[in-house]
């Protein structure tokens, strides 16, 4: 009975609702100004908050950014404290291929560290809110160890393995000195490489790493000093600079139109509805 009930009243918010919801979106469409929607953009805003993880809908703006000629620079929003090593490198390796085509502005919101770091070494410029954080060039590779919680209540691991180091890592016991060597071997390479590219991106000695890198956490400032940004500002100073490089005389820059918005809106309001109606389905 308290299933029928339940669809009853999402058909009765349906048919109460919906259709007027979609009715004003359409006279939205109908009567927002048509050159906000049809007028091509020349500059693209990709934005790269929080851990740099899942990052399709990054890398699909910035390829879309890369192969759209109509598109004279990218200005990158970062405020992130890093992520995954291969995210990092990715978006890292394609700003450099932009850059090759266009200008690229990255400007630090807020933090500007280790792999969102990594992100931005191939801009053109580096522009940083004088409140952000920048820097911690480093590598980590962190794991817990289990064995005597697991010991206190009766827990034993099985494991199976071909490959001397293939149990590299586990959490079900101490390390080994031989795995732990082979882990430091594969961070120091990362490290290795992650020097090495900031140095080369930004002119900088790699052999005075440990002056720019070592994980050293940077106030904005002193990021500036020891010349991993180019200078403070906010965010209309990136979007100026931005402007200037990419030399368009009529700066558009990418945006969702009112329609785009308010359809967002109205699907969440939307959602938000059903939640209700669903509360004891969806706990």
């Amino acid at each position: 009975m308290a299933f029928f009930q339940g669809v009853k009243a999402i058909l009765d918010f349906i048919k109460e609702y919906f259709k007027s919801l979609l009715f004003i979106a359409f006279m939205i469409f109908l009567f927002s100004p048509q050159e906000e929607i049809i007028q091509n953009h020349n500059l693209a805003k990709i934005n790269i908050t929080g851990e740099i993880a899942i990052i399709d809908e990054v890398i699909e703006k910035l390829r879309k950014s890369y192969e759209n000629d109509s598109i004279k620079g990218v200005l990158l929003v970062i405020d992130s404290g890093g992520g995954a090593v291969d995210k990092s490198v990715e978006i890292s390796d394609i700003v450099r291929k932009i850059r090759a085509k266009k200008p690229v502005i990255t400007y630090a919101s807020g933090t500007l560290a280790s792999g969102s770091y990594y992100s931005a070494i191939w801009s053109n410029k580096i522009i940083a809110n004088r409140g952000s954080l920048v820097g911690s060039i480093g590598v980590i590779f962190s794991g817990i160890n289990y064995k005597e919680l697991a010991e206190k209540i009766g827990i034993d691991s099985q494991i199976l393995k071909v490959g001397k180091y293939k149990e590299s890592g586990t959490a079900s016991r101490t390390w080994l000195p031989y795995e732990k060597a082979e882990l430091e071997k594969v961070i120091n390479d990362t490290y290795d490489m992650f020097i090495s590219d900031v140095a080369e991106a930004r002119h900088l000695d790699k052999n005075r790493s440990s002056e720019f890198a070592d994980a050293h956490i940077f106030t904005a400032r002193q990021s500036l000093k020891v010349g991993l940004i180019d200078s403070l500002g906010t965010i209309l100073d990136a979007e100026y600079e931005l402007e200037k490089l990419s030399k368009v005389e009529n700066p558009i820059w990418e945006k969702e139109s009112d329609f785009d918005k308010f359809i967002k809106k109205v699907s969440a309001e939307f959602i938000g509805n059903l939640s209700v109606i669903f509360d004891w389905k969806l706990r």
